[in-house]
């Protein structure tokens, strides 16, 4: 059961840094003028692979992008490759719930974290900003000799982490 809340909790971290690493990637990746001022910038961190990469969606008050995550979980920091440039982040490790049912296999967790920007190259250098995040993590773990199986791959593994936050270059 720990391997099971062990995997969660590093891809929840994962997700987490992808979400604030895509809040940054969005603002930098529009070919619109960026602000003087910093500005409201929202996003969408999407998975169905444990240790795939994570598809982002970025929408805000100037900028909208699409880009890929690069996770440094031990370093609980992200990169973002977008193709004007990169945005890096560091972000929290998140608090929240994790539950896992040895009955029906489901393993759940819900944290909320922070984020800040750490830098940028390309289009994206001099980036900064701060922001939240909220990630929700179901996965359903294999079977094998009728119970829960800590070796296989999972069955089932769907990640969502939505972010808010501000930025200015």
């Amino acid at each position: 059961m720990m391997n099971y809340r062990t995997r969660l909790a590093a891809a929840a971290g994962a997700a987490a840094t992808a979400a604030v690493i895509a809040t940054t990637g969005v603002m930098a990746a529009t070919a619109a003028p960026r602000p003087a001022a910093s500005a409201t910038e929202s996003f969408q961190i999407m998975t169905t692979s444990a240790s795939g990469p994570a598809s982002v969606i970025a929408s805000g008050a100037v900028f909208t992008a699409a880009g890929t995550d690069q996770e440094n979980q031990k370093a609980s920091t992200a990169k973002f490759a977008f193709p004007n440039g990169t945005v890096s982040v560091k972000h929290s490790p998140g608090t929240g719930t994790h539950s896992f049912n040895p009955k029906t296999c489901l393993a759940t967790v819900n944290l909320h974290g922070t984020y800040t920007y750490t830098g940028g190259t390309g289009a994206y250098a001099g980036i900064t900003g701060t922001g939240t995040y909220k990630m929700s993590i179901l996965a359903v773990a294999a079977r094998s000799g009728g119970k829960c199986s800590q070796s296989l791959p999972l069955v089932a593994y769907h990640q969502i982490v939505d972010a808010t936050g501000t930025a200015s270059k």
